[in-house]
């Protein structure tokens, strides 16, 4: 059986979870999702978290936006408190379901 690149990606996408975006909508969604953290992010945020607002804007993929989630948790945490934070964090999540494999989501807690 000769093995094709297409072939070796397709099995490793399945292996972590399932086909990764397509690229153009990846493209889209970054921007949503980036400003979607901005927004959560504007007001005092801005100035009192300088740092985070350019890492958010300076991030050139999903998966750097992905990490900046819990830098964020932490500003609007601080900001607003934290139910306000989480809810807005897992709001953010849910932007990046069907973009990045399904192993980089935590699993359901159990209670």
């Amino acid at each position: 059986m000769r093995w094709m690149p297409a072939n070796i990606i397709s099995s490793m996408q399945t292996l972590l979870g399932g086909p990764l975006a397509e690229p153009a909508h990846s493209d889209a969604q970054i921007e949503v999702i980036r400003q979607t953290m901005l927004e959560r992010l504007a007001g005092s945020g801005d100035s009192t978290f300088p740092q985070i607002k350019r890492r958010i804007l300076l991030v050139a993929d999903l998966q750097g936006l992905w990490y900046l989630r819990s830098d964020l948790m932490g500003a609007l945490s601080s900001l607003h408190g934290e139910l306000i934070a989480r809810q807005s964090i897992e709001e953010i999540t849910g932007l990046f379901e069907g973009l990045l494999p399904k192993s980089m989501f935590s699993r359901p807690r159990r209670h």
